[in-house]
């Protein structure tokens, strides 16, 4: 039976440990404290007031001031105290807030935190709350909403679905004699495109081979795609891996010989990729990118209208894509007003007028009926991701994982540092499997 949420002290004595170390894991001292603070003038006396936070830019803060004092408006005498931050240092203020016992009363969550944080008793259960509707879901996919889910229990819910793809450049693709790439195209359709994109020739501005796409062999987004397309996960369980050794070294001996033929982008290009600017293809050393559809207009923006978003090659068909929350949104456990915090969730994720404010500022809305209102309204790059995902959805893709556990950062890391190491020489693809297997049992048992 879900428990109703509880309204009394944190319980962190058994867990605080595993939230204490997710705050020394996203850094040991906090350096940087969050932007943009805010909050509503006045307030009934004796009234309700809650504390909200998220990260974003400047228009994501806008949009969302402008919807919290909506809900205000509707909501006389609660009183929505604000604060927005640029992602690192609010995930660092997060983790040493949750390990104290004290996040605010609604908080935006990134995927990687639903595990630590609940597991950590840091966040309020939400069943309850949905199984009264004080919180509705019946708008939003069922499978989808299983993404906020940890052991067996609802945490958050997604307050933007995303999903990967492929930013490519048409005109070099025509050049080359490759055709559009389509939902059901396969891994070797896509060495194919790279090598022909290859052998065209082409010279990047610094003079230097242009290449078919970046090495995505440090992306473990990349990894997990293909191996969702063979029908394996990159977890089985919150403490056990979902692929072997044999999985991840197929990976990486794929992306290590294509390189090796220049086909793809050369390692210290790749080590140097820390934005769109940055990367092969925002440097015009490559032709494609994989990315996922909310950065995709910052593509379009940098390098022209011929930028088009297309989705990740195929198994024998199979996509290993899926519908992955931008962000969530979860209650404090310490909450002393859940009801008025679920209340408060459920306008920014139900709410038509709210909708409208918040538009794809945070990737597609969940509801369905407000993201269809929303889309009639967009343009250009925004719109072609849009129709992206319906496509999606009509091809068929399999149902979300659930949030990774705990160590999932730390194995992210320990992801790229591995096949680093295979472009630099330092390991074979085999060796690296070998290494990387061991360090994520280490961290997944720890």
């Amino acid at each position: 039976m879900t428990p109703e949420p509880p309204n009394g002290r944190l319980r962190l004595q058994s867990r605080r440990a595993v939230l204490a170390a997710a705050a020394a894991g996203l850094g040991t001292a906090l350096t940087a404290t969050l932007s943009g603070c805010s909050a509503a003038s006045g307030g009934t006396a004796g009234g309700v007031t809650l504390t909200f936070s998220w990260w974003g830019n400047d228009d994501r803060a806008a949009r969302t001031e402008k919807a919290v004092r909506l809900f205000e408006k509707e909501h006389p005498g609660v009183t929505v105290r604000t604060s927005n931050g640029e992602f690192g240092a609010y995930l660092q203020k997060l983790a040493t807030q949750a390990a104290g016992g004290g996040i605010p009363d609604v908080v935006q969550l990134d995927y990687r935190q639903i595990s630590q944080f609940a597991g950590g008793e840091a966040l309020m259960p939400l069943d309850a709350l949905i199984k009264r509707r004080t919180i509705r879901t019946s708008e939003m996919d069922h499978g989808f909403l299983r993404t906020g889910t940890y052991e067996g229990g609802t945490y958050a819910l997604p307050m933007g679905r995303g999903i990967t793809g492929y930013a490519y450049d048409s005109a070099v693709y025509k050049k080359a004699g490759v055709a559009t790439p389509g939902p059901g195209w396969t891994w070797q359709d896509w060495q194919r495109a790279n090598l022909r994109i290859a052998a065209l020739g082409l010279k990047s501005p610094d003079g230097r081979p242009f290449t078919g796409a970046n090495d995505g062999g440090t992306n473990e987004d990349v990894f997990e795609t293909w191996l969702r397309g063979r029908g394996r996960n990159l977890y089985a369980s919150q403490t056990q891996l979902g692929f072997t050794e044999a999985d991840l070294s197929a990976f990486w001996s794929f992306c290590d010989g294509l390189r090796k033929e220049g086909a793809i982008a050369q390692a210290k290009d790749t080590v140097q990729a820390k934005s769109t600017e940055t990367s092969p293809i925002g440097r015009r050393l490559a032709a494609a990118d994989f990315t996922w559809d909310a950065p995709f207009p910052g593509y379009t923006a940098l390098l022209g209208e011929d930028i088009h978003f297309a989705p990740v090659p195929t198994t024998d068909g199979h996509q290993g894509a899926y519908f992955k929350p931008s962000m969530l949104l979860g209650i404090g456990a310490n909450s002393e007003h859940p009801k008025e915090a679920a209340q408060l969730i459920d306008f920014l994720l139900n709410d038509p007028r709210a909708g409208d404010i918040l538009g794809f500022s945070r990737s597609t809305p969940p509801n369905r009926k407000i993201a269809a209102r929303v889309a009639t309204t967009l343009k250009g790059p925004e719109r072609e991701i849009y129709d992206y995902a319906q496509t999606m959805e009509k091809y068929g893709l399999d149902t979300p994982p659930t949030a990774p556990p705990p160590g999932d950062l730390a194995i992210q890391a320990a992801f790229k540092r591995g096949y680093q190491r295979v472009m630099y020489g330092m390991a074979t693809p085999r060796q690296a499997a070998r290494e990387l297997i061991d360090e994520a049992n280490r961290e997944l048992r720890s």
